[in-house]
């Protein structure tokens, strides 16, 4: 049989349609081994692991020596990506059969577990790795659901097995088979892991974006409920890579129409967090509509959920401020302060609120410390003047920050960085995108948010940090300017503390050690300007412009 595309090399997918086969007649071999276990039969499988291995090495020896040869298209690429994940696991579900074999010796009567039903268990294997290389030569998406769906059945069979192993275990009698039948069962469980990891590599080839079968369904099942009726091979799904919130986020188009095409950002994630972003959203459209994207269609499927939003055209902030000309740099910015006014004008209440930046520093102060242990400085003296530990000095702020609520709060982003702020020229307007931390608090959270996400920017050149220093320092000013007309008196304190939180919390995710170690040495800089302030008015406090310079 050809390769499912002429650019593969044909030994390469002979190798791999022979290790399905082999794999297959392990997992035979070890139900017949169940049954009549000898020496011979335990022989021939323990030999053929061997075996099995060496080909999955010889697969990737020769896939990673095609990729090096830089001839490879992007769906060959991915072809070759999902022959070597599924080798891999192919590898394992044989692996599992000798620990299965390897467990025969710990019964008394070899007959025993025949009263959970494993043969079905083996039964579910085969049927999965029997559709194996039909699914990767017809690129037959229901065959790569249905070999996920194995799974699904492996789980389900071996949780009654185990619920009837537990009742048997408080009885007391047969122990010792009892507990290495459910081990044998649990091996089988794993080989439907394994089946559901080659099933997902599969989709990944068809679909052409690497996606786990929940999001897969919640992505099918999102574009059926908002009308998009297309199946998934007739829509192109591109990830957005780099995000931290743990979803799956990307653009969705049809293919076939990809001039006029209907574009949509799909998301999909823990349902408390989808359904609070959902709701932040529905918030934003009242408040400021047009400023965050639509919701297009909302699946909510426990535990997961996922979001259908409006595509917005355009880039991020960021892309403004490092690439853009200075005449687009400067009219982005003017939208933005124009935005940002109207935000926080549309939105005041006269509530008193406070936004816990020490809450928030200790929430991510373990993350902080696995990445730099060395920011966990004991107390000290030098010259009879104590230093204190940094636990001491947030101790101490906290103290501080109780004193320092703001007068009036205003609906916050709640991630205010220049990725998070889409700029459209042509339409002349911003948008907001990632809302799931938006909420009511002090705007001194965003201020901060936005100010650090210009300092931690990796620049090359001192012309792109002067130009991105000028943009947090306008940004500064204008905040300032709010502020003042506010009358808010502690603005200049209460943003000490946000810089505070911002520098410290952002060194978790930087491990150039100099980098981190400027931010750590700043908020120090400002821990210790707070702390030289107590006991005189914070409305005369100030927080120098020149920490956001580096």
């Amino acid at each position: 049989m050809k390769p499912p595309h002429p650019r593969i090399p044909k030994h390469l997918y002979e190798s791999f349609r022979f290790m399905v086969l082999e794999v297959s007649k392990q997992v035979e071999q070890t139900l017949a081994f169940l049954a009549e276990p000898s020496p011979a039969l335990l022989e021939k499988i323990v030999g053929r692991d061997d075996y099995i291995d060496s080909m999955k090495g010889f697969i990737e020896e020769k896939s990673f020596a095609h990729l090096a040869s830089g001839k490879s298209e992007r769906n060959v690429v991915n072809l070759l990506r999902c022959i070597n994940t599924t080798t891999s696991n192919l590898e394992r579900i044989a692996d599992f059969a000798v620990n299965v074999v390897g467990q025969v010796q710990y019964l008394s009567d070899v007959r025993f577990p025949i009263r959970y039903d494993y043969q079905t268990c083996f039964e579910e294997v085969l049927g999965g790795l029997g559709l194996v290389v039909e699914a990767l030569d017809k690129q037959d998406l229901s065959l790569a659901l249905r070999i996920c769906q194995y799974e699904f059945r492996l789980d389900d069979h071996f949780q009654t097995a185990f619920r009837q192993i537990l009742d048997d275990l408080r009885k007391g009698q047969g122990v010792e088979d009892l507990v290495t039948s459910l081990f044998i069962l649990r091996y089988l469980e794993r080989m439907g892991d394994s089946l559901l990891n080659i099933g997902e590599a599969l989709i990944f080839v068809m679909v052409g974006e690497k996606l786990k079968i929940h999001q897969y369904q919640a992505l099918s099942d999102s574009l059926a409920a908002s009308g998009m009726n297309q199946s998934m091979t007739q829509v192109e799904f591109s990830s957005f890579w780099g995000n931290r919130s743990g979803c799956k986020v990307g653009s969705v188009i049809d293919k076939a129409d990809k001039e006029r095409g209907r574009r949509v950002v799909f998301k999909e994630g823990q349902r408390g967090k989808i359904a609070k972003e959902k709701e932040n959203i529905e918030h934003w459209l009242e408040l400021m509509p047009g400023l965050p994207p639509r919701i297009v269609g909302f699946h909510d499927q426990e535990p997961q959920a996922s979001l259908l939003l409006e595509y917005l055209d355009g880039c991020t902030f960021q892309e403004v401020v490092l690439t853009g000309k200075e005449d687009i740099l400067q009219n982005a910015f003017y939208l933005l302060g124009e935005t940002q006014m109207a935000v926080w004008q549309a939105s005041r209440r006269p509530q008193v609120c406070q936004a816990h930046f020490l809450r928030q520093i200790r929430a991510r102060l373990d993350d902080i410390l696995r990445a730099h242990p060395n920011f966990l400085r004991p107390a000290a003296s030098l010259s009879g003047l104590k230093i204190a530990s940094l636990g001491q000095a947030l101790n101490s702020l906290a103290e501080t920050e109780g004193q320092l609520p703001a007068p009036f709060s205003v609906f916050c982003h709640g991630d205010y960085n220049l990725n998070n702020i889409i700029y459209n020229h042509k339409d002349q307007c911003l948008h907001y995108i990632d809302l799931f931390r938006s909420g009511d608090n002090d705007y001194v959270q965003d201020v901060s948010v936005f100010l650090i996400s210009c300092f931690r920017l990796p620049l090359a050149s001192s012309a792109q940090r002067a130009r991105v220093t000028r943009v947090a320092l306008d940004y500064l000013a204008l905040a300032r300017a709010f502020a003042h007309d506010q009358e808010d008196g502690s603005f200049e304190a209460r943003l000490a503390l946000g810089l505070i939180r911002s520098f410290l919390t952002s060194t978790r995710f930087e491990l150039r050690e100099d980098f981190a170690q400027e931010m750590y040495m700043r908020a120090l800089y400002l821990i210790d300007r707070i702390e030289t302030h107590q006991g005189q008015p914070w409305a005369r406090f100030r927080v120098p412009g020149d920490v956001l310079v580096c």
